[in-house]
């Protein structure tokens, strides 16, 4: 299990005392600062030194804040068990989360992941206003079915799926060092989607009906922070430029992958071109474009279906 954190201090613990509190007793925990200073790090190295066999504390060279994928990645690089599961510093498990979803895994081998759904936790504040809010989105797709690549990326990509929580799901960890881990590029906002989609193009995924993690809701969240911004949509149209560049480094030939993400990036270039930088759109067309001219004249035709450029 890897907590991931930085500068927490308000939900730190009951994100830990969620893990203690598992039903599942084979685990290790690893929290991993990414350059805190409001006192996460000493309630960390307390919970650690109070625990040193199944909690250990990690961060990075010389207390550098480096954003959630590189801390990720710190995380998956010093695990040790068979699967990997995610707890951000202010979301919590039921005490069961564990125990369900290794029994599944140990059960259906070919699976490389599994999610399931995710309580959307406004009641954590305590006030009458907020514990009317909570709810469980649907997650819009068949459960306890194989989804084989590249089936749920294809959902998730043209917003037919509930993108799963960081917090409910379980990966094989051998799975998550084949792909590389998460995108180090991706700080935050996305870095999710874009593990998701590296997933979902390499191993079978399975959902279940399970409510077994609470993502809690507050103005400091990472969404919260970038939706105040007015960033989702840039960040969305980046998320979806770097997932056309990793099929085409990947050599993804399935022709519906291609077909989704030209979709996406098309609409966003005809409908919120208002909101991103348009020299900075239209040189990276025209820098495509370029690479076409020069890599047709040494490579088959088939990179034209390999890097798009709008009609």
């Amino acid at each position: 299990m890897i907590i991931i954190f930085f500068n927490a201090s308000d939900f730190l613990q009951t994100a830990i005392e969620s893990v203690l509190a598992q039903s599942y007793d084979h685990w290790e925990l690893l929290l991993v600062d990414d350059g805190s200073h409001d006192g996460s790090t000493e309630i960390a190295m307390r919970l650690a030194s109070e625990n040193p066999a199944q909690i250990k504390y990690f961060e990075h060279a010389g207390h550098q804040n480096l954003g959630m994928s590189a801390a990720r990645n710190l995380g998956i690089h010093e695990a040790k068990g068979d699967y990997i599961a995610l707890l951000d510093a202010d979301d919590y498990w039921l005490p069961n989360k564990l125990e369900v979803q290794t029994r599944i895994l140990d059960l259906q081998p070919e699976v490389g992941m599994l999610f399931g759904s995710t309580k959307y936790w406004y009641s954590w504040t305590g006030r009458q206003e907020d514990c009317k809010r909570d709810y469980v989105p649907s997650l819009r797709v068949r459960t306890y079915t194989l989804f084989h690549p590249p089936q749920l990326l294809l959902l998730f990509i043209q917003g037919k799926a509930e993108v799963p929580c960081t917090c409910s799901i379980l990966v094989r960890r051998t799975v998550a060092e084949k792909i590389g881990g998460f995108e180090d590029s991706f700080r935050g906002m996305y870095e999710d989607q874009a593990f998701y989609a590296k997933i979902c193009l390499s191993t079978p995924v399975l959902a279940t009906d399970d409510c077994l993690a609470w993502y809690r809701q507050h103005s400091e969240s990472n969404y919260s922070n970038a939706a105040q911004a007015g960033q989702t949509h840039v960040l969305r149209y980046r998320f979806l430029e770097w997932l056309e560049t990793y099929c085409h480094e990947q050599c993804i030939h399935d022709k519906r992958v291609w077909e989704a993400v030209r979709r996406q990036l098309w609409l966003y270039d005809n409908s919120t071109h208002q909101k991103l930088p348009r020299l900075a759109r239209d040189g990276i067309r025209r820098i495509k474009k370029w690479i076409l001219r020069v890599e047709e004249r040494v490579l088959p035709s088939i990179l034209r279906d390999w890097l798009w450029m709008p009609k």
